[in-house]
């Protein structure tokens, strides 16, 4: 009996702390958790990458970002912006916006609150000093948002933002064609894109598809009269802290 109590008592604290993970779910995303998915402005398309800054596949996705006229949000891991602080200040130099992936790219499916909190002011903390931009946005590995995650990121001023769609950039033999039509049936105003800007956790070269969808994507926005660009032109909320509006000026974290 009291080990089935125990067993009965463990199931239900992982419940709680798997519970806000539905949202990556697609049904909940579209219907009850629109803003946390990137559902925003019906004329815009919001424009993000994840696992950067990443020193092959960072600097051409830019490059090729300029050409476009076109600028997003990258969300950043603690320990690739450690290894590439110049990339990270070159991201908002050229005028993008830098956002939080975590510290490192792993799912927290235990719970774990402390090291949740630590693990992530430690990455927030990372981008506000190395690239002097205090960071609004937070998008946690594999889209998996845990109870201790949300409670981290709100304590730490930070607005969770998944995704509308995708181009499974990261699987091997994705070509520029492919990640187009995969994100094709999601790209319409409101969207939230998720690409990638790194092959840290994907396949060898995969950012090399993402780079050659980028036309593909940036011609579909403009045939369809949508504007593509950054979360902080996406009109999603942001619930700040301390009231003010969006920071661009880097503050001490709380």
């Amino acid at each position: 009996m009291r080990a089935a109590a125990l067993l009965g008592t463990a199931a239900a604290v992982e419940l709680l702390h798997l519970a806000p993970a539905a949202v990556r779910l697609p049904p909940v995303r579209r219907h009850l958790a629109r803003r946390t998915a990137g559902r925003g402005d019906p004329a815009h398309i919001a424009l993000t990458f994840d696992d950067g800054p990443d020193p092959h596949g960072t600097p051409p996705i830019l490059d090729a970002l300029d050409a476009l006229g076109v600028r997003a949000t990258f969300f950043l891991l603690g320990d690739m912006l450690e290894r590439a602080p110049d990339l990270g200040r070159d991201l908002v130099t050229r005028g993008h916006e830098v956002a939080v992936h975590g510290w490192h790219h792993r799912p927290q499916y235990l719970p774990t609150p402390t090291r949740d909190l630590r693990e992530l002011r430690r990455a927030t903390e990372a981008v506000a000093d190395l690239t002097g931009t205090r960071p609004r946005w937070y998008r946690p590995p594999y889209g998996v948002l845990t109870t201790g995650l949300a409670l981290a990121a709100h304590r730490l001023g930070l607005r969770p933002v998944l995704w509308t769609a995708w181009g499974r950039d990261w699987e091997p033999g994705a070509t520029g064609p492919s990640v187009y039509a995969t994100a094709h049936p999601g790209l319409t105003g409101g969207a939230t894109l998720l690409l990638h800007d790194s092959d840290c956790t994907s396949a060898p070269h995969s950012w090399r598809a993402t780079l050659a969808a980028l036309p593909l994507i940036a011609a579909h926005c403009r045939s369809h009269g949508l504007t593509l660009g950054p979360l902080r032109d996406h009109g999603v909320p942001h619930r700040r802290r301390d009231g003010a509006g969006p920071a661009t000026a880097r503050r001490p974290l709380p």
